[in-house]
């Protein structure tokens, strides 16, 4: 699959996928949110893609924000419409993706940059990333999730003031408040996420998919998160990764999962 705005790139069992317009510091048009939702999904359902990571190209910005230029004359439908499309498409499924994927936050992560960052399931940021949701200051609010996951992240008062101050918070500031867990210097921060990622391949995909599943029912309204737990639990005893993880326990090897 060939793609304008993105690079996807398959090895050793991650897909790594990079936001590729440096001139506009990686900003989010429809066409790259339509090239994403189609990587992301293509890599899902990759059997030998255990893990995603996203992040930008360059030095500058993971996804420095939304094309504003795209949306600057919209009306009050045509608003709603472009917020409604967008979480359908990339950021709720990113979320609930069955297989993991970490955001890489190299440089700036400013409105959509960071909604997306925060829709995946966890993130690790460079020394000179820089953080925030500025739409306020441009007279609009953040639109592609923000708003319900900032607070999820780093609480309800810190993410009042990141929404009403329009303002930044750097890397370090970022992981004292949880929203990223860890910081690394930028030359080291793709093969850090990938070391990671190492450690998520050695366990089971199939568990991993349902405990994300579980994990997000939390945060979904009417939904019983416990009951969702108590069911994936109970299917996870139906599967060959199940027989092989007790099994390899049980005779002291290591678990040759037979994946996703």
């Amino acid at each position: 699959m060939s793609y304008n705005n993105i690079l996807s790139d398959y090895q050793n069992g991650i897909t790594t996928i990079t936001i590729n317009r440096p001139k506009k510091l990686n900003a989010l048009n429809k066409d790259t949110i339509q090239e994403l939702h189609d990587a992301f999904d293509k890599a899902n359902n990759d059997s030998d893609t255990k893990v995603i990571i996203i992040t930008g190209s360059g030095e500058k910005a993971f996804v420095a924000g939304a094309d504003i230029s795209e949306f600057a004359d919209f009306n009050v439908e045509e608003g709603g419409k472009l917020a409604a499309q967008g979480q359908t498409l990339l950021f709720d499924f990113v979320e609930n993706l069955s297989t993991p994927v970490i955001a890489a936050v190299n440089g700036f992560a400013l409105g959509g940059g960071l909604e997306l960052a925060m829709a995946c399931h966890f993130r690790i940021a460079s020394t000179n990333a820089r953080m925030g949701l500025p739409e306020t200051s441009l007279g609009v609010i953040p639109g592609y999730g923000g708003t319900q996951r900032l607070p999820q992240l780093v609480g309800k008062g810190r993410a009042m003031e990141m929404i009403m101050t329009a303002g930044m918070v750097d890397a370090n500031q970022a992981l004292s408040y949880g929203l990223v867990n860890h910081v690394v210097e930028q030359e080291g921060l793709l093969e850090f996420c990938k070391s990671i990622a190492s450690k998520i391949m050695r366990n089971s995909s199939v568990a991993i998919s349902e405990a994300i599943k579980a994990v997000n029912a939390n945060y979904k309204d009417g939904i019983n998160g416990f009951e969702v737990e108590i069911r994936a639990f109970g299917d996870c005893f139906g599967t060959e990764d199940f027989t092989e993880g007790t099994t390899a326990f049980l005779e002291k090897r290591k678990a040759d999962f037979p994946g996703k």
